[in-house]
């Protein structure tokens, strides 16, 4: 009986049980490759969002346990990511340094075997994509608690460049330092990670000083110099930088989470559970906003996401940047968009692609 089996045994079984997911896990790739030649004679992209959201909600829906739902995740990830490569690296542009939470957020998106090259500002990850640097780029679009990321907002107003999936990040603030929590006078980082974290600093740490600063690395590397500063930012910045986490989970909110992007040239076909993000002004005429919003409600378009950035070309004039539900290509959506058109003086589709889970 196995009850009776001593260590030795039960590691025989897992040591065949490994053999059989090698195995099966070699066939899987092989498949890949024969997949990725014909992706190639039809020049189609690497990256295709929408199988691999299918292929996670599967996993999913046949979970039998003990592993969670997310654990389960992150196996496949890595074995989709290896298996990707198969067919071709991607190249993957996101706003930098190495342990920023685009950085994070891209990791969580294409895994180990993608080749990650950070940028300075979000406008350079478009210019990356843009002139075939990368592949493609991932940007922060919106936060659940310090709202739209407006030089994201701006990029997507002169760029070309495509949305083509999207991610959300549960975002989890860790106090990361040298020294002990006791010792901590200074509080360095981004402005938008100092926001989200504002109370707990005020109770924890009162008469700290917060330091803002253009990026990650710039406060760890002041934080390994000093004792008396910390920083906040992702867990994974601590081995980033050889520092220690202090305290974890620091941010107000437990709700707290961003909102991603990836940007690229593909155009991908509906998946069923789609999102279309747009880019327009309204004529200068009286209701002209409230008939382009009527326009989605006759065709029972569900608006995920309305965002009004000024022009700066053009004082009192508006870009707004709407999320609607469904697929560019679905014959519903495509009226709709082509009616809500006639109420725009601007009007861009940024592209359809399928809505994070």
């Amino acid at each position: 009986m196995e009850a009776c089996l001593k260590i030795g045994e039960w590691r025989e079984k897992i040591d065949r049980i490994d053999a059989q997911i090698l195995r099966q896990i070699s066939r899987r790739a092989a498949l890949v490759k024969k997949i990725g030649k014909e992706k190639l004679a039809g020049a189609k992209g690497v990256f295709v969002p929408s199988r691999e959201k299918q292929i996670y909600a599967h996993l999913r829906k046949h979970n039998p346990g003990p592993l969670t739902n997310t654990a389960i995740k992150g196996i496949f990830r890595e074995i989709i990511s290896c298996c990707r490569a198969i067919e071709g690296t991607i190249s993957v542009a996101y706003l930098g340094p190495e342990g920023t939470f685009t950085h994070v957020a891209a990791y969580d998106i294409f895994g180990h075997d993608a080749k990650y090259v950070p940028a300075r500002d979000i406008r350079s990850v478009f210019a990356d994509v843009e002139t075939g640097r990368t592949y493609c780029g991932v940007v922060p679009i919106e936060n659940s608690s310090e709202g739209a990321v407006q030089e994201t907002l701006d990029a997507f107003i002169t760029s070309e460049l495509r949305v083509v999936s999207e991610e959300v990040l549960p975002i989890h603030l860790t106090l990361i330092g040298k020294g002990r929590l006791s010792s901590v006078r200074r509080v360095a980082s981004k402005p938008i990670a100092l926001a989200q974290c504002r109370s707990w600093l005020a109770e924890h740490l009162p008469d700290a000083e917060l330091v803002e600063t253009t990026s990650t690395a710039n406060a760890a590397q002041e934080a390994a110099r000093r004792k008396d500063t910390a920083i906040v930012a992702h867990e994974t910045a601590a081995r980033i930088y050889d520092l220690k986490v202090l305290h974890a989970h620091i941010e107000d909110s437990e709700h707290n989470v961003t909102r991603f992007l990836v940007v690229g040239h593909d155009r991908h076909r509906p998946s069923g559970n789609d999102k279309t993000s747009l880019l327009c002004s309204v004529k200068h005429r009286a209701g002209s906003l409230v008939e382009l919003l009527g326009v989605f409600q006759k065709h029972k378009l569900n608006m995920t996401y309305l965002y009004p950035r000024p022009s700066r070309d053009k004082p009192w004039e508006y870009f707004f940047f709407v999320d609607i539900t469904g697929h560019a290509d679905e014959p519903h959506v495509r009226d709709a968009l082509a009616e809500a058109e006639e109420h725009c003086s601007f009007f861009k589709v940024l592209g359809s692609y399928p809505r994070a889970d």
